[in-house]
């Protein structure tokens, strides 16, 4: 559905479908790089610091290795785009090509960690949970903490999954709060950088081969399901996206949700997944909710959350129903903390559906918290093949397939 032979075929495996093959063709591979640098220029102008420049930078990514069908390349995409790493960046930037090349994760996080250990890292981007492993690997290498190994650390450059559950867990191995940029590519498109310091709106890019349209979430899936241009979007409401690219996708959607916080210009936040929410009451909670829950229970009590997902509890002849709670602390919670009533009260601020559906237990029982043993998560990733790159933990379902899987493995 667009002139010409594909580049490439990124290779992408959602959490919500199986393997997929994204077109990328000459006209769209650019916008890619553009982005990046463009984030990058715009952190530069806000902050007037541009020495990050001067040390090593590392962006941990994809195996660059691409394989070959009928005459077209496929591979992750951020291994097809570390082909395209400006000249000016080579001379800084790691791992090597060798250890960029090795396909097992664990393997190749040690080898970044040899090559990385006693560099002055001023740069580092990735997705915040393997930025995490990467940080506990140097800690354990090196017994320090991640900010004293590279005192001129100063900037993470992060995508693909909201920063701030992870933020507490990060922060505590770096010893210090580090400048951030927010990044939200696809490999569908690049679709908004974060363009001012210390915000967490994204400008959404208008300028990168894509037009955008958007179904209200309060419509999404029924018979009164409407596309709107983006001149006809509001503030503060929940948009599936869809989109039509110069790599030929047509009204595909994307599987986002955002919400817009400025219409001049145009910014947003990620606010979920049009797959991944609760509404089995009528509750209509989305991950923005439940990410802003575990930020304010993290940074109120000083838990590190390794990964959490949330499911519902059917109703059953004589019992309400519930949301039941699968969280991994990096150390088990004090015994005198109620998770269970403080994520019942914090939800309630957040979700006013849920409040109402909560309300003298009209509906929904209190939450049921299950802490995770260690490593639970990782291991299922390690089962699924789910190792890197951009694959993530499902953070809500409707149903309950993914948390008793885990469950399973937690016995």
């Amino acid at each position: 559905l667009w002139p010409g032979k594909p580049l490439y075929f990124a290779k992408t495996s959602g959490t919500t479908s199986g393997t997929k093959y994204i077109p990328l063709t000459k006209e769209s591979m650019p916008t890619h790089i553009d982005a990046a640098k463009n984030a990058l220029f715009c952190h530069i102008e806000a902050t007037g610091d541009a020495s990050f420049v001067d040390g090593k930078m590392i962006f941990l990514q994809g195996s660059p290795i691409l394989e070959e069908k009928n005459g077209i390349a496929l591979g992750r995409l951020s291994g097809i785009v570390a082909h395209y790493v400006p000249k000016y960046l080579q001379k800084n930037r790691l791992p090597s090509w060798k250890t960029n090349c090795i396909e097992d994760w664990e393997t190749k996080v040690d080898a970044i960690v040899e090559e990385t250990h006693n560099q002055d890292m001023r740069l580092i981007s990735g997705i915040p949970p393997w930025v995490s492993m990467y940080y506990e690997k140097l800690a354990a290498r090196t017994g320090k903490k991640v900010g004293d190994l590279f005192p001129n650390f100063d900037l993470f450059v992060y995508g693909g999954v909201n920063f701030e559950p992870y933020r507490t867990k990060l922060e505590s191995l770096v010893g210090r709060r580090v400048p951030s940029v927010e990044l939200y590519p696809a490999s569908e498109g690049f679709f908004a950088i974060q363009y001012e310091n210390d915000s967490n709106e994204l400008l959404l890019m208008l300028d990168y081969g894509i037009f955008y349209e958007f179904i209200s979430m309060k419509n999404y899936g029924t018979k009164d399901e409407k596309i709107i241009p983006l001149s006809e979007v509001k503030k503060d409401i929940n948009y599936a996206i869809l989109i039509t690219t110069n790599a030929g996708l047509w009204r595909y959607k994307i599987g986002d949700t955002v919400k817009f916080t400025s219409l001049n210009p145009y910014k947003i936040i990620v606010s979920g997944r049009t797959k991944h929410y609760i509404n089995v009451f009528g509750e209509e909670v989305i991950i923005e909710n439940t990410d802003n829950v575990i930020n304010k229970i993290s940074s109120k009590y000083n838990l590190e959350i390794v990964d959490y997902t949330v499911a519902p509890v059917f109703m059953q002849k004589n019992k309400k129903g519930a949301h039941q709670w699968f969280i991994e602390f990096k150390n088990n919670p004090p015994k005198n903390i109620n998770l269970a009533e403080i994520i019942d009260k914090e939800l309630k601020s957040e979700n006013s559906d849920y409040d109402a559906k909560r309300y003298n237990n009209f509906t929904l029982k209190r939450p049921e918290i299950i802490v995770s043993k260690k490593g639970v998560f990782m291991k299922w990733l390690e089962m699924n093949n789910k190792i890197g790159g951009q694959n993530k933990i499902p953070r809500l379902s409707n149903e309950r397939k993914f948390i008793d899987s885990l469950i399973e493995l937690n016995c």
